[in-house]
């Protein structure tokens, strides 16, 4: 705890410091992005609408938790410096408690409280732009990769009911409103908790954190369907984002396709947003999507040159600016050196908790314009295991227990244990 408490306060007050460097200007409240003008919106008129250039009715653009929690503050405090400053102040507290936790993420994890102490030492110091999406996100995937653990390993009387089940799914129904891209790692972890589990009730207790996740997200979906009649995940925008990405002039990096002219967006572009307030957000999102199918199917070879592009500025950073995706390339391979020497003293839980946002997360990102920011959610994983290739092999002591409970395992050699 005193560990957790004084990695809390220097991640906190190191980007508290940044209060220094940062024109006053740019703390209140603007709709510059998509996230701030909804949120505006929001506050002042009770309206979910409004993510783009010029006014163009309700929306989906953005999920909705981080927008109604911004909007409760602005409408608490106003739309000036002060609502802007427990805004900023929010998000960087989000990030503190992610790096104050990495010392027991890394003991439940298995990777051991020292590798956690460093991994917290680094990102305390990882300085970046206070995103609220990430920030939230990725605090939740850690709580959410300790949480699936701690069902697989265990007690009757503590998880793994049917109850708990149910709450669990409705807790992943309400994450999905803050970050729907943790739909497949979410998959993953069901997947493998149906494939490690030998207990009779497996099928039911994964049906009860199905059934949860529906009914946390039918009253967003409920309101989606009559605004846009229309049947889409959380958010609307991913044919928007799939065309972005995916067209003649599109570059694998979205900083790049700005300076080009070639950023198709109607949160910078009166062309397109013009369109949205024509047709319609749904109508506008499959019409995007259905240019971005037709592109993609047409170009077969361009868009698989793109998606491996991203897919390289993803793990290794934008290579066309050798000294921004320095950071990036060293962590991942590093990472890499990781895993591969501390798997060995990992059972198959911990590895899969580690694992599976590492191999699902990305999925999406591969598709669309690549964004540094997007990386942010996993990045506590990574250093994880990088803090394992730094200090060496996990001592057998910091590896927990086989469990014993209801969702019993498959240990190495196929021995069941109840």
């Amino acid at each position: 705890m005193r560990t957790c408490l004084a990695l809390f306060v220097l991640s906190l007050s190191l980007r508290l410091g940044l209060f220094l460097y940062i024109p006053e200007s740019l703390i209140p409240p603007n709709p510059d992005w998509e996230t701030g003008a909804v949120s505006i919106s929001l506050a002042t008129r009770g309206e979910f609408a409004d993510p783009y250039i010029i006014p163009t009715g309700p929306t989906a653009h953005m999920p909705p938790v981080n927008v109604a929690v911004m909007s409760v503050i602005y409408r608490a405090l106003g739309l000036g410096y002060l609502g802007g400053l427990v805004r900023w102040i929010l998000v960087m507290v989000a990030y503190a408690a992610l790096w104050a936790l990495m010392p027991w993420f890394g003991d439940k994890l298995g990777v051991g409280r020292k590798v956690g102490i460093l991994g917290g030492l680094v990102g305390a110091f990882y300085l970046t732009f206070p995103s609220e999406l990430e920030s939230f996100s990725a605090l939740c995937m850690a709580l959410l990769a300790t949480v699936f653990l701690s069902r697989w390993r265990g007690k009757a009387d503590s998880v793994g009911s049917y109850g708990s089940s149910f709450f669990l799914g409705l807790v992943l129904g309400l994450a999905f409103h803050l970050q729907p891209a943790l739909l497949p790692v979410v998959l993953g972890y069901m997947v493998f908790e149906l494939w490690w589990s030998r207990g009779k009730r497996k099928w039911r207790l994964s049906g009860l954190m199905a059934l949860g996740i529906f009914v946390a997200c039918v009253p967003w979906g409920i309101r989606n369907y009559t605004t846009f009649h229309q049947l889409f995940f959380i958010r609307s925008n991913l044919g928007l984002e799939l065309y972005v990405g995916n067209h003649d002039r599109a570059h694998a990096d979205i900083d790049v396709s700005s300076a080009r002219g070639s950023f198709l967006h109607p949160r910078t572009d009166l062309a397109e947003a013009e369109r949205v307030l024509e047709i319609g957000e749904g109508p506008y999102m499959l019409e995007k999507q259905r240019e971005a199918l037709n592109w993609i199917g047409t170009h077969p070879g361009e868009f698989l040159k793109l998606t491996g592009t991203r897919f390289l500025y993803f793990w290794a950073g934008p290579l066309h600016q050798p000294s921004g995706a320095a950071p990036y390339l060293i962590l991942t391979l590093l990472a890499l050196l990781g895993t591969w020497r501390v798997l060995p003293s990992l059972d198959a839980p911990q590895r899969a908790a580690l694992l599976i946002p590492l191999a699902t997360y990305p999925l999406i990102y591969y598709l669309v314009a690549y964004m540094p920011r997007y990386g942010e959610p996993i990045r506590w994983a990574l250093l994880l295991l990088a803090g394992a290739a730094v200090l060496g092999k996990v001592t057998p002591n910091t590896v927990s227990p086989e469990p014993t409970g209801p969702l019993p395992g498959k240990p190495v050699g196929g021995i069941l244990e109840s």
